[in-house]
């Protein structure tokens, strides 16, 4: 791969964008997009849906959404079959960015609101499973502490996660509910990729992690990670408006 392509060009597999895009989550395309052209980088967004061919090699970054139950279980023998070349693009550093629905299929197994079980891709050592209909969902605002920094967002999700012995959480909880409302916990991260329960969307209101995202990417194909800063005013102001309301729960 020529020297040009690495530094200049990424490529974006979006998984089942017509299927798995609750509450803006087609908005985190767009950051990562727009971020990537402020700095004279293309970056290319190619589909997979159901039935299409995808090449590992081909692909500096893959983004999944969320979906209700109902589009879970339709994507559920599609994404099955490409859980083995998931976890080789995984261990070989790609980096992934999955969201709630799209978050609970890349563990290790969902269990839905009627009890039926999906075995997932195995991306995140986590399993999901919805408690049951007399369950209230989790909903509202969340702030997360990651790094040094906050993680902002929406939440709404039937499902609780939870990590498996020795697994990472990508942030812990300020306000919400997290993982599962209970032990702090939000998210999930191995290696270059982050899965998370956060919509709204995501990247929009949290510049650094798109930045992480893209840097990620960028020093896979060998190209600078080191990114120009940006104007974030913005970005910064829409940051700390969710960051208020957040808090205010």
């Amino acid at each position: 791969m020529s020297a040009d392509r690495s530094r200049r060009t990424l490529t974006l597999a979006h998984l089942y964008p017509s299927l798995m895009n609750l509450y803006g989550d087609r908005g985190n395309i767009m950051a990562l997009r727009a971020r990537c052209a402020a700095r004279g980088i293309d970056l290319q967004v190619r589909a997979v849906e159901i039935g299409d061919a995808w090449d590992p090699e081909e692909t500096d970054l893959v983004f999944i959404g969320g979906g209700q139950d109902r589009e879970q279980r339709r994507i559920h023998q599609d994404l099955a079959a490409r859980a083995g070349p998931l976890r080789d693009y995984r261990d070989a550093d790609g980096v992934i960015l999955a969201v709630c629905g799209g978050y609970q299929m890349f563990g290790r197994s969902y269990r839905d609101i009627d009890g039926d079980v999906m075995d997932g891709v195995g991306v995140f050592d986590i399993v999901s499973a919805h408690p049951g209909r007399r369950f209230e969902r989790c909903v509202g605002n969340v702030v997360a502490l990651w790094e040094d920094d906050t993680l902002v967002g929406f939440e709404n999700h039937g499902g609780r996660t939870y990590l498996n012995e020795g697994a990472e959480p990508l942030a812990t909880v300020v306000a919400g509910f997290g993982n599962n409302g209970g032990d702090g916990t939000e998210g999930a991260r191995v290696r270059n990729a982050f899965g998370t329960y956060l919509h709204g969307a995501l990247l929009p209101k949290n510049p650094r992690l798109a930045d992480r995202l893209i840097g990620l990417a960028l020093a896979r194909r060998g190209g600078e990670a080191a990114l120009a800063p940006l104007d974030d005013y913005y970005e910064s102001r829409a940051h700390a408006e969710a960051l208020h309301a957040g808090l205010r729960r």
